[in-house]
């Protein structure tokens, strides 16, 4: 098991790139391997939970080559896939696990999905549910609503849905599945979730129909979509740990290059600029259907908001570093709505609780959310260092360690290995922009 420790070091600065897209990556994947031919994904992530999806399908017959900046595929068109010899392993990935169920239960052949210990906690009753009412034979444990799954594919059709929760992994796991079924699918949403996958869908040439918080689309489409080159945008939930941490250490100056800007995902800018931060959005264009800029942030005096309901679908994934936010700010922040965050890789409202409580943050846990009390008033108050850990969390995990920038003392984080489900290298571009503040 291993472990991080941060000590105070001066302020951030410089220019770096952050890993691509987590999201976007297991979509790339997934839609170039149904595709018909050859398709080159760039800037991809590197992260383990990218690299078990893309196990998966090489596995299931797709031809895959790794390199550092690309991968190449080989897709075998919509019923390429040939059956796994082994249970598929999702690791760490509730997105991997959740889409990969909708694409394999539309299939003629039998599947095992599993992953780490926390996903086999994670709810999966979410859409072996309306999979099932597609007609999906799906099994698992206590019924369907934990994993492992053992999937069963079968002919589907499609499915008119409501979803209790806005939830881009479910939404996306029924439109997976609507591809295999007959008829329509019709997925609505209380709130709209991120988009990346119907972007996808249309970059590839896929039919979707949008209406409001409602997506469609007509199951078995009678021609296939061939391979294209797919340019990964820099990971917005990735940048944010530095878009934090050079708001909150004095003298930072931090550009970011090619992150997605998607509107669908920037609730964490619009709530940080609303406290306070100095970020500038520079040099917009597209890539692969997404909207991409580059991020500059200077280190600014923040003060608390509210945060509600309406909110969270977009900041869903940034959670952790808010609560490092709020913690510095001043005034109060409270958080409510956010009761989705109790089943992530961990329970992140309790997590972030304890953890800042450890490093003498006034916070205090709601059922749905937090009220905190920032430390920005008080001038002469810092956080101290403290021992932490991650509870296998790879973004409670780097949001320990930017709070762990500002405190008296050093601070060191246990369990750190789960960054590399989704940020690979976290460590050293902190030090790259430690290294540049003299």
């Amino acid at each position: 098991m291993s472990a991080l420790t941060i000590t105070p070091a001066g302020p951030l600065k410089g220019t770096i790139a952050v890993p691509g897209d987590k999201s976007i990556t297991h979509r790339a994947i997934i839609l170039s391997a149904l595709a018909e031919g050859d398709s080159a994904i760039s800037a991809y992530c590197r992260g383990e939970d990218c690299l078990n999806t893309m196990r998966a399908f090489q596995a299931m017959g797709i031809q895959i080559e790794e390199r550092p900046e690309q991968l190449r595929m080989r897709g075998k068109g919509f019923w390429g896939l040939t059956e796994p010899a082994q249970p598929l392993d999702c690791g760490n990935s509730g997105t991997g696990i959740r889409l990969m169920a909708g694409v394999l239960a539309g299939q003629d052949f039998f599947t095992i999905l599993t992953g780490d210990d926390s996903i086999r906690r994670r709810p999966m009753g979410r859409v072996v549910k309306p999979l099932r009412e597609m007609g999906a034979a799906i099994a698992g444990r206590k019924g369907g609503e934990l994993a492992p799954l053992a999937i069963t594919g079968s002919r589907l059709r499609g499915l008119t849905y409501t979803s209790p929760v806005a939830s881009a992994q479910v939404k996306s796991s029924l439109l997976l599945a609507g591809l295999y079924a007959e008829g329509v699918t019709r997925v609505s949403e209380p709130r709209r979730s991120r988009d990346h996958t119907e972007r996808l869908f249309r970059y590839f040439g896929i039919p979707v129909q949008e209406d409001g918080s409602t997506v469609s689309i007509q199951g078995r489409p009678s021609v296939g979509w061939a391979g294209k080159p797919v340019v990964v945008p820099g990971d917005l939930s990735a940048a944010a740990f530095f878009i934090v941490g050079a708001s909150l250490v004095p003298g930072s100056d931090v550009t970011m290059t090619s992150v997605g800007v998607n509107p669908t995902r920037t609730g964490v800018l619009e709530i940080l600029t609303e406290m306070g931060a100095n970020i500038q959005v520079l040099n917009r264009r597209d890539e692969a259907g997404e909207p991409v800029a580059d991020l500059r942030v200077r280190a600014a005096s923040l003060h608390g908001i509210r945060i509600g309901a309406e909110r969270i679908p977009q900041t869903i994934d940034e959670f952790p570093i808010l609560c490092v936010a709020a913690v510095l700010a001043e005034g109060e922040t409270t958080i409510t709505g956010a009761g989705e965050l109790r089943v992530k890789e961990s329970d992140r409202i309790a997590t972030m609780t304890i953890e800042l409580r450890k490093m003498g943050a006034s916070i205090e846990e709601t059922k749905e959310g937090l009220v905190i009390q920032g430390l920005g008033a008080m001038k002469t108050k810092r956080l101290r260092g403290a021992a932490c850990t991650s509870y296998g969390d790879h973004r409670v995990a780097m949001s320990m360690a930017i709070a762990g920038l500002t405190a008296e003392g050093a601070t060191q984080i246990q369990d750190t290995d789960c960054i590399e489900t989704s940020f690979p290298g976290f460590e050293l571009k902190l030090l790259e922009l430690l290294t540049k503040n003299g």
